[in-house]
């Protein structure tokens, strides 16, 4: 027997439902983010700065790894979206298959090969002399623990495509409890337990994101979760290619806007370091905080997308129109909230990363003035991105968001510095957000996405056997009554990686 999905989105309130349900994505992002801070802290302040040097280079070899299957991770999520939706439950479970071997397949390829080439890699980043022995012992553990990292990614990805945010959140919640805990113990080695140093921290990733793994999967055995694949649901663990080439063809898109966006960021750094370190400290200062503002609109894109997938599946067309215009209310009403206080007490929160008598204090404060506030229609994009991304429409929103960082933002401030000056850098962040927003809409409302498909072709057919195991009355009444959810929420800092 299994579990009925714990929320069905095609029926009820969608206002609510759509907080409830990205809530818990928005405090876990939070919580991944404190955990890097943390980790930062023990590195930074007690192992010194070749150590932090180290763990930086490394981390940013780990995001880009987690980044490349960010897409792929969404794709599984919105294909089991559109089959809980459609009350095709074999459909659901057919995908969680195929989606996990995949997933699995490429995790271990990717810590086999990263394992033997971590040195050629940091030595590819010009990793600082000092700092490359450290980085390659950090980075080698971390290329161990990608097996649990992506698998916890995927599960918790497929959750969400079932309607369920709340359980992994709370076994997300459950590692970064673990990993800051077990940090300063692997550092120092207090008592019996070996001083491993820099590595330390990344065996308290392995260890922590490990054990939540295999608590989550106790769980939905235990739970006889409808996603659960036991011994005898090993058939569907054999990769259907349709599924796979879904996987990749509309995952490749979305993954590379992580890409581009990453690009982005460091032309961007690019551009600020050209003028002094006052202004680089005042950037960064600022990026901090930006952080955490674009998280709500992360979470409500993620859960709007879910939402999205599920009456897309379920052919409730009324409510995805619905879903995209709540969305973007409730964007511009978490999001709003954090920028008030931001810009109203900024001499205060920026004085957090800069000392009071700093001159780059001002410089912060006046760029956070100009830009902040474009994270408002940063989240209209990532909401109506993620609702047409929930019919299989991925091109475009990789073509928005390309114009508006490369063809506006980038250009803007290259550009219009020889009359601005530095503040074409700032003003370059609402003009290309206000652009994108616009496209964003225009594309919404013109264009052909309610045409898109996940699959390029007709569904496969249904095989008896792959139908789980239960009395066919339970079934149906599952069927009627179960529903889905939304994507993945990477591993550790990923979240960051969209702050430009």
């Amino acid at each position: 027997m299994t579990q009925r999905p714990p929320r069905d989105l095609t029926t009820g309130p969608i206002g609510s439902s759509l907080l409830l349900f990205a809530l818990p994505i928005l405090a876990g992002n939070i919580a991944q983010s404190l955990n890097g801070s943390v980790n930062a802290v023990w590195i930074g302040r007690y192992l010194g700065e070749a150590a932090l040097t180290a763990a930086a280079n490394a981390n940013n070899i780990m995001f880009f790894l987690i980044g490349s299957v960010f897409g792929i991770g969404m794709a599984s999520t919105i294909l089991i979206g559109q089959a809980v939706g459609a009350r095709d439950v074999a459909q659901a479970r057919r995908v969680m298959g195929s989606s996990a071997s995949f997933f699995i397949g490429l995790s271990v390829l990717i810590a086999a090969s990263g394992w033997w080439l971590s040195r050629h890699l940091l030595a590819w980043m010009d990793t600082p002399e000092a700092s490359l022995p450290l980085a390659e012992a950090y980075l080698k553990v971390i290329f161990l623990a990608m097996p649990a990292l992506y698998a916890f990614a995927f599960l918790s990805a497929a959750l969400r495509g079932v309607g369920d945010s709340r359980t992994p959140f709370r076994f997300l919640l459950g590692a970064v409890a673990l990993d800051i805990v077990l940090n300063p113990l692997l550092i120092f080695g207090p008592g019996p337990l070996p001083r491993l140093g820099i590595a330390g921290s990344a065996w308290a990733t392995l260890l922590s994101q490990g054990l939540a793994l295999l608590a989550l999967l106790l769980h939905l055995r235990r739970k006889r979760h409808v996603l659960w694949l036991g011994r005898r649901d090993a058939r569907l663990l054999v990769p259907d290619w349709r599924i796979v080439l879904a996987l990749v063809v509309k995952g490749v898109p979305m993954g590379l806007q992580m890409v581009l966006i990453s690009l982005a960021m460091i032309a961007m750094m690019s551009l600020v370091n050209g003028h002094g370190t006052a202004t680089s400290a005042a950037y960064g200062a600022a990026l901090q905080l930006w952080t955490y503002v674009q998280m709500p609109a992360m979470a409500i894109g993620a859960a709007c997308s879910t939402m999205a997938a599920q009456n897309v599946g379920a052919g409730r067309w009324d409510r995805v129109e619905r879903t995209a215009w709540t969305g973007v209310g409730c964007n511009f009403l978490l999001t709003g909230a954090l920028v008030a206080p931001l810009v109203l007490l900024d001499r205060w929160t920026l004085a957090l990363f800069l000392p009071q008598a700093s001159s780059s204090l001002e410089i912060a404060r006046h760029l956070n003035h100009v830009a902040v506030w474009s994270f408002l229609f940063f989240g209209v994009t990532l909401v109506l991105s993620g609702v047409v991304r929930a019919t299989g429409a991925v091109v475009p929103p990789l073509l928005i968001l390309g114009a508006s960082l490369w063809g506006v933002r980038v250009p803007f401030a290259n550009l219009l510095q020889p009359s601005l000056g530095v503040d074409a850098i700032w003003w370059s962040f609402p003009a290309s957000s206000v652009v994108a927003a616009t496209l964003s809409l225009a594309y919404y409302r013109w264009g052909g996405w309610r045409n898109a498909r996940m699959y390029p072709a007709a569904q496969p057919p249904l095989v008896p056997a792959e139908v789980p195991a239960s009395p066919p009355a339970p079934v149906a009444e599952a069927h009627q009554e179960g529903a889905a959810s939304t994507l993945l929420e990477t591993a550790p800092d990923a979240p960051r990686r969209l702050e430009a």
